[in-house]
């Protein structure tokens, strides 16, 4: 799932990467809102909210608001930079990285949000911005990843992708290849499992509150372990019987 660069990426690889991390991020952002009261995996509501903020010149909600968008564009800007500082070692290293920051502040999340938080609009200021952090980094990450086909939080955009691959599909003049059909196949995957995880986030939050952050960690360390366990088995399976091709 993250051994694989843009170039040589598979359907497969691609919907495990598109299925997982758009379910993280329906659950961040349904449970954010409950928790919070603020959307936590995009910036098109934040950006709005930054020029309602400027026009009643309330100066301390427009400086939160724009932090918060700083976060998002710096989540995206150290998952990028981590890429392409690792990317000449190892392809698995260079994605596994912004991966690894995300579970550190999620889970970071989840121990502050259990144990500490206690409602203050400081305290929820600072969660927000970090989760938004955390979601920029996986964005970035996905999108690179899977050369702009993939955006797990991004719903806007993929409604525009979909609509406009439905109708390169039904269109006449349109050849029908796999390409077209396999986009459909990943937007798609990430618009339901999207809603899958907003539905569970919701859900598990009314039973167990801040507890379900904790469960968001272990998703992304099952997207880290994913890769290691298929070459952990691969190579078992070489030993096993020698004929079989290395990977």
């Amino acid at each position: 799932m993250l051994r694989q660069n843009k170039d040589k990426r598979t359907l497969r690889a691609n919907l495990m990467l598109a299925s997982s991390t758009a379910f993280v991020a329906g659950v961040t952002n349904v449970a954010g809102v409950i928790a919070f009261l603020a959307f936590t995996t995009n910036i098109t509501g934040h950006v709005a909210l930054l020029a309602r903020k400027v026009n009643a010149q309330d100066v301390e909600e427009t400086i939160t608001v724009f932090v918060w968008l700083f976060m998002f564009f710096m989540g995206a800007f150290v998952s990028h930079f981590l890429v392409r500082t690792y990317e000449h070692i190892s392809r698995y290293k260079a994605h596994a990285f912004p991966i690894l920051v995300e579970t550190i502040v999620l889970f970071l999340v989840a121990i502050y949000g259990n144990h500490f938080f206690s409602g203050s609009d400081a305290e929820r200021e600072v969660i927000i911005g970090a989760i938004l952090f955390s979601m920029g980094l996986q964005n970035s990450l996905v999108s690179t990843i899977s050369g702009g086909l993939i955006k797990s939080s991004h719903l806007t955009g993929l409604f525009t992708d979909v609509g406009a691959d439905v109708a390169e599909w039904i269109h006449p003049r349109t050849a029908k290849t796999s390409v077209v059909k396999n986009r459909l196949y990943i937007r798609l995957t990430v618009l339901a499992f999207y809603f899958l995880g907003a539905l569970a986030g919701g859900y598990f939050f009314e039973l167990y509150n801040f507890r379900v952050f904790y469960f968001i960690p272990f998703i992304l360390i099952s997207i880290l372990l994913y890769d290691i366990w298929d070459v952990i088995f691969h190579k078992l399976g070489r030993k096993l019987s020698p004929g079989l091709p290395t990977k």
